[in-house]
Parts: structure tokens; sequence; C-alpha cells
């Protein structure tokens, strides 16, 4: 449930409910399952268990998207060549979503001052920019299984 924690965090309020992720999800589901019908219901793809949520309670990404969308929030992949080209330094953002081996946690600007909002951790932990742009490389390179981490950035201002 750490999707749910996330966005919670995000958000800063209490949001999201699990049920309300898993009718994310499910709605997300089928609407992948009409796409992948018109390639044939004994396809491979057709028969695909969904990824959009768990039996552990994990959600995609894009249920996340979803989520936030309710917010009028996009989410922008960090490693998005389109926002690279930008040259934006993420220290002038005010929020990233990442996950890392499979746990969702946020990490948020309040005023001029940094917080990891991890449900892992005993409360939010401050950082300083230095640091967040540490965390953020090193988040980024750390990873050597593909797929395993990801990092995003709202393009909306959350204040």
């Amino acid at each position: 449930l750490c999707a749910q924690h996330c966005l919670n965090n995000l958000l800063q309020g209490e949001y999201f409910s699990p049920v309300e992720l898993a009718s994310i999800a499910h709605q997300l589901d089928e609407e992948e399952r009409m796409r992948m019908a018109e390639g044939g219901v004994t396809s491979e793809d057709y028969r695909q268990p969904s990824e959009n949520m768990d039996d552990s309670g994990f959600f995609s990404i894009q249920v996340i998207c979803n989520a936030l969308k309710f917010w009028g929030l996009e989410v922008i992949h960090f490693n998005n060549p389109e926002y690279q080209k930008l040259g934006i330094d993420p220290i002038n953002e005010r929020s990233f979503i990442c996950n890392y081996k499979q746990h969702w946690f946020t990490i948020r600007k309040f005023g001029k001052h940094w917080f990891n909002l991890n449900s892992l951790l005993a409360g939010p932990e401050l950082i300083s920019d230095i640091c967040l742009a540490n965390l953020l490389t090193q988040l980024n390179t750390q990873d050597a299984i593909p797929g395993h981490l990801q990092i995003m950035m709202l393009t909306s201002i959350i204040q």
C-alpha cells in the first residue's frame, strides 16, 4: 500500500484509500483488456495478467498517474528526453514520486526545505538541496535492474 501512502503524503491528506486505488487499477485493466482484445482474445497479450495492481497491494505508475489526474496533476518521468532538454534544475521542482524496488515514496518541498516522506521512515526526513541532488543521482544510477527505479515529477506546483 506504499502507493496510497506516497499519494497521501504528496497531497498532505487522507485522499486515497486502497479501495479507490484498486478501483482505478480495475478500470485501467478493463481498458487495457479491451485494447488487447482487438488483437484477439486468444492472443498471448490478452492472456497476460494485469500489472496495475497485485496481491501485495502494489499499484503501477499508471494507477498513480490516473489518481493524480483527479487533482489536475500530471506526472513527468525524470529521464524523459523532452524534460532533460529543458535543462531544469531538479532543485527548482516541488515534488518527486519515486519507486525503488517496488516501493513508492515521495520527496517534497515545503517552503524552501525538502523532505523525504518515505513511509518506511519513522517520520519526515529533512534533506538539503545538495542531498536531494545526490539522492536523485544515486537513485538514478545505483539501480542495475532496468525498470526497478522510476522517478517522476509533477508538472503542477503543489503549494
